[in-house]
């Protein structure tokens, strides 16, 4: 981590702002409001990492919070995990009148079972994710089909945008489908899903110069039950946006607050964000919740004696999951000394690792879906930092990729992550330029 980083406990408002939003100085300061400027003018993401370590450390105290989950978030999109959970550590708590659950009275259970359970007779599901954390995702990927199966028809997706109207047809995401979280490739492997699975795909995002909360509830009610009163829902946003009443963003009401208003229907509302892996790891509740529970895969808790599930905070949420720890080894390329291989000034601000294995987490696999495939900065041509794409085959490169990983010094080796067929690895650099392509077969 940057000596400059600062460690952070969990976040109310957690809600980093999509860079494609008016902004507004009421809610940002400007120095923040400058950033954001500065970000979106970034002509790719590698540029967008570029411009944050070289930025971070002239911001004010009071900024670098936001700027740093933004940072991870950049990191999270380039396929550097363990780092983005690293960067931006949110500590797991527990209210001073509550208890955790102990294994005398509860016991683990299989989130997705539990969640298509709950779900069959619900209307609206609601799920979070950390927004710089892909491995709160893949429960999401998981939940599609099992929702589908059971009637639901409309999936809401916070970081799609309703610019892209050739998205259902196309049957993939591209660069300018939404805001920068969507350039991860888990996000768009979600996208896709849903699209093949037959959803109705609805961007809800409202801008932050307005009450967000609810605005996205209005654009929800809108969109959906205001024109198909019999519908069922299923919304992928992030942080405290699912929750049903106020708490986590002080007096505001939240998203899933307003829809249920609007519809007279309760949403069932799921929490993967109240507990959750830090990196390196720190005694907290999380990891109190692991030790009594090891998880394997998404976790919920059960009743021995009622079958219901635990939630910290019942009045919010419905049910907490609890991820398995995803460091393999630590993490993958840390910030340890100036990048000087390459000519540009932009990269003088670049940190390197001295780890030439780069480790990636284990979740990557999606339970034995997706193989491994290793990948050298032989790719990259000598120039660095390096991003090492594969596209489908049929997909161009505005595409989101299928998986990604940043190289950011030579010598190196890592692995993608990708489903049996066909791909065109494409590196290319800070500029956007390609530095090599290949096509490979997957078995």
């Amino acid at each position: 981590m940057p000596n400059w980083a600062p460690r952070v406990a969990f976040i109310a408002i957690g809600l980093a702002m999509p860079l494609t939003a008016p902004l507004s100085a009421q809610d940002y300061s400007p120095d923040a409001v400058s950033m954001f400027h500065e970000l979106k003018q970034q002509p790719n993401d590698l540029a967008r990492y570029a411009y944050l370590i070289r930025e971070i450390p002239r911001l004010p105290v009071s900024d670098q919070q936001l700027a740093m989950q933004m940072f991870a978030s950049v990191e999270n999109e380039l396929g550097l995990y363990n780092e983005a959970v690293h960067d931006f550590p949110l500590k797991s708590y527990i209210a001073v009148d509550a208890t955790l659950p102990t294994p005398a009275e509860w016991k683990p259970a299989d989130a997705a079972e539990v969640i298509t359970q709950l779900a069959a007779d619900r209307r609206i599901v609601l799920i979070n994710e950390a927004h710089h954390d892909a491995h709160t995702r893949l429960l999401t990927l998981t939940l599609l089909p099992r929702l589908r199966a059971l009637g639901f028809d409309y999936f809401a997706v916070e970081a799609l945008s309703d610019k892209d109207d050739q998205l259902m047809q196309r049957g993939y995401p591209v660069r300018d489908s939404g805001t920068e979280y969507l350039h991860e490739p888990t996000y768009g492997d979600i996208v896709r899903t849903a699209i093949k699975l037959g959803f109705t795909l609805v961007p809800y995002d409202a801008d932050t110069g307005t009450d967000r909360e609810a605005g996205q509830a209005n654009n929800l009610y809108r969109k959906v039950f205001a024109r198909d009163p019999h519908a069922r829902l299923f919304v992928h946003a992030g942080y405290a946006h699912i929750d049903k009443a106020k708490g986590r963003l002080g007096n505001t009401a939240p998203m899933a607050m307003h829809l249920q208003q609007l519809t007279d229907i309760e949403p069932l509302s799921i929490d993967q964000t109240q507990f959750r892996e830090q990196l390196p790891g720190k005694p907290d509740a999380y990891q109190q919740l692991i030790k009594d529970f090891p998880p394997n895969g998404p976790t919920v808790l059960v009743n021995r004696s009622t079958g219901r599930p635990w939630s910290a905070h019942p009045d919010r949420y419905d049910l907490n999951v609890l991820l398995p720890p995803a460091d393999t080894g630590g993490v993958e390329s840390g910030y340890i000394q100036p990048l000087t291989t390459v000519r540009d000034t932009d990269r003088d601000h670049l940190m390197l690792a001295n780890r030439l294995n780069k480790q990636r987490p284990d979740w990557l696999t999606l339970r034995n879906e997706r193989i491994p495939y290793a990948i050298r900065t032989t790719l990259c041509k000598t120039r660095f930092p390096c991003v090492v794409d594969a596209h489908y085959v049929n997909e161009p490169d505005e595409a989101i990729a299928a998986d990604r990983y940043a190289f950011m010094q030579g010598d190196a080796a890592s692995r993608l992550y990708l489903r049996p067929g066909r791909y065109r690895l494409r590196a290319w650099d800070i500029r956007g330029k390609t530095l090599s392509q290949k096509i490979i077969a997957v078995h």
